[in-house]
């Protein structure tokens, strides 16, 4: 995701950015206490989110955010002031959101959850999949809580496949590659799955998973992953790998052995 920043108090957007930095680390999170340099990045730039300060000297964030208005319908407009009386004149301009100073992490981080134009890159900044090293899914720069460690398994073979069909079999024989097949372990094997897809529906994250009457793929549009980075040719996933790959799971064993081919 891509945002700015526009406060004529320089402090102010520092603490912003920090605060951006570490919800979205992957985004592009711009700061200026010039509104005239807001309206030229915008010009220049694909912004999702401006987060503008009502009272400045130069230019109200009232009137400038109607200035944004003009020149990207659709971006969402964070008011951010110490005034409640403004409140009624931003939501006029259908605002996504009005942070009360002192803003803190949690204020801006719901306030992205809730925006009023939504995009499928704010959807994958907010679920960031790690392979390199151990395995780890972060939402935000939260990690995620699975309820079984065999879901949180599941969901890296998943990733490991890169958005092939994996069947009810396939996921047995590699989840659970020492065990007999019964019908006990299909019956695990189901409730698994099952559990996966709740854990991420309780993080509103929809549309990750294809389903079909035996097998379940990954979206892997909807996840920001630095395995998948890699493979694209994105130089700073290729330094981010150090020869280790999902170094929990044992049936990684053959991507990391391919990876290491060209380490």
């Amino acid at each position: 995701m891509r945002t700015i920043t526009v406060d004529d108090r320089r402090s102010v957007v520092n603490m912003m950015l920090r605060i951006l930095d570490k919800i979205d680390p992957e985004g592009e999170h711009i700061g200026t206490t010039d509104p005239e340099k807001a309206l030229k990045v915008l010009k220049e730039k694909d912004v999702t989110a401006a987060f503008v300060d009502v009272e400045m000297p130069k230019i109200n964030g009232i009137v400038l955010a109607k200035m944004m208005q003009e020149i990207k319908a659709e971006i969402n407009i964070i008011f951010i002031t110490g005034y409640e009386e403004y409140m009624p004149e931003a939501f006029e301009l259908y605002a996504s959101g009005y942070l009360m100073k002192p803003v803190d992490e949690d204020d801006v981080r719901k306030s992205l959850e809730h925006l009023r134009y939504k995009n499928d890159k704010i959807k994958t900044s907010a679920l960031r999949v790690q392979c390199f090293g151990n395995f780890e899914v972060f939402v935000g720069n939260t990690p995620m809580l699975f309820h079984r460690s065999k879901s949180k398994e599941l969901f890296a073979y998943l990733i490991d496949r890169k958005g092939a069909a994996c069947t009810n079999d396939m996921i047995i024989g590699n989840l659970w590659a020492d065990k007999p097949l019964t019908e006990s372990l299909k019956s695990l094997q189901r409730t698994v799955t099952s559990e996966m897809i709740k854990d991420f529906e309780q993080i509103s994250v929809e549309g990750l998973f294809i389903k079909s009457k035996n097998g379940i793929a990954v979206n892997t549009e909807m996840v920001d992953c630095d395995y998948y980075r890699y493979l694209d040719g994105d130089e700073k996933a290729v330094r981010q790998f150090k020869g280790e790959y999902m170094t929990q799971y044992e049936f990684a064993e053959e991507t990391r052995n391919n990876l290491l081919k060209n380490y």
